[in-house]
């Protein structure tokens, strides 16, 4: 089988299981040095969807229950008529949720998928043109690596055409950071969330997909304009990427997981280097190598996974901190975070912003790591205003 990670890239996987920092409580780091940072590239150019919804999701609102019983729900996305595909991380099952809530049915197992840690069938993001070819993107753990996959899913959502094509393999795959969050963004391209794997310097290492930010054609290829021709790496110095999300003007943010002092949120830049290992959370930027985050917490207060943007305001689900940060957003400066519901249910895994505005959560207490609740693992939505 031909790996796909770029023209130039060669990668050799490594498979590491060896005890390490969680998505909960990581151990102490150890600093390395890495390469200088790639060239710049172009910023994505702005959306021209539809227009957005008629005001922010109302957090105070009653939630409505779209979804119970899931096992680990984790990649989340929407369809043009409201619905979503949900991913089980443990079961590698994709299932459909209506647009009203109700029974779900799964749509399709994905095969070669192996759950362990971190790992499973985790990012899932439909193509920008998915009312007519229908492709559906799998970001997924599999014997040897994290890997992306597209298959057709039929159009009444019950079943696939054809067996999953392969666009992106050789992302190492670890007990722990996985990363796994894909989504296309204004530009048509699909970006993709990585993780180091527990091995720090893959991330300032450019010929390696892990600890990075990769955009890549429909197709899987590396897309034209990025940092480096040729190479699939957007932006790099990451330590475990799990959130994606475009602001109105069409600037990329990202959540990412700290060790022992601080997570954050950051602005992406085209090229720009994040820091990890060398810096976490803000930090001598050593004369421009590093970009520091936009936001930082303590990683008991986050562990931060899913991220959404409506209007002026970011969401940021966190896992061992059991809640959503709300974060002001005014073009390229952020206001003081907010914490919205204080472990009311748990572990959240995944927000995302529904085509009518509404705001839908994902909790995540069936991962071994939370307090199980009636009716977990769940989806709630939060009406727009």
């Amino acid at each position: 089988m031909t790996q796909r990670v770029g023209t130039s890239l060669g990668l050799a996987l490594i498979l590491v299981l060896a005890a390490g920092c969680t998505e909960d409580e990581p151990p102490e780091a150890a600093a390395t040095t890495g390469p200088p940072p790639a060239a710049s590239a172009p910023a994505p150019a702005p959306s021209s969807a539809s227009p957005g919804p008629k005001g922010p999701p109302d957090l105070g609102a009653q939630p409505r229950e779209m979804a119970t019983d899931l096992e680990v729900p984790w990649g989340l996305t929407f369809l043009p008529d409201g619905s979503a595909f949900v991913a089980e991380r443990e079961t590698a099952r994709v299932r459909h949720v209506p647009a009203n809530g109700g029974e779900t049915r799964e749509v399709y197992e994905i095969p070669g998928v192996e759950p362990g840690g971190e790992g499973g069938l985790l990012g899932l993001a439909v193509s920008p043109d998915f009312a007519t070819d229908r492709w559906l993107y799998a970001y997924f753990t599999a014997a040897d690596d994290n890997r992306i996959v597209r298959v057709r899913v039929r159009a009444d959502n019950r079943g696939v055409d054809g067996d999953p094509e392969e666009i992106f393999t050789g992302i190492a795959k670890a007990n722990i950071h996985n990363g796994g969050r894909i989504a296309f963004g204004p530009d048509g391209l699909l970006y993709v969330g990585t993780g180091d794997a527990n091995v720090k310097p893959r991330s300032q290492d450019p010929r390696s997909p892990n600890g990075k930010i990769l955009r890549l054609t429909p197709e899987g290829d590396a897309a034209p304009g990025n940092p480096t021709e040729g190479s699939p790496v957007f932006s790099l110095g990451h330590r475990n990427v799990q959130g994606l999300a475009w602001d109105a003007d069409g600037k990329l943010w990202a959540t990412e997981f700290g060790q022992n002092r601080l997570d954050e949120v950051n602005q992406i830049e085209p090229g720009r280097n994040y820091g990890w290992p060398d810096v976490e959370g803000e930090g001598d930027t050593a004369d421009g190598k590093y970009t520091n985050p936009k936001v930082t917490w303590g990683t008991a207060e986050a562990s931060p996974s899913g991220m959404a943007i409506a209007g002026d305001t970011i969401y940021v689900a966190a896992l061992r901190g059991e809640r959503i940060w709300t974060v002001p957003l005014d073009g390229q400066d952020t206001g003081e975070p907010k914490a919205e519901f204080g472990g009311e249910y748990g572990r959240i895994r995944t927000v995302a912003i529904a085509p009518d505005g509404a705001l839908w959560l994902t909790t995540s207490n069936t991962d071994g790591r939370g307090d199980v609740r009636d009716g977990d693992d769940r989806i709630l939505r939060f009406p727009a205003a």
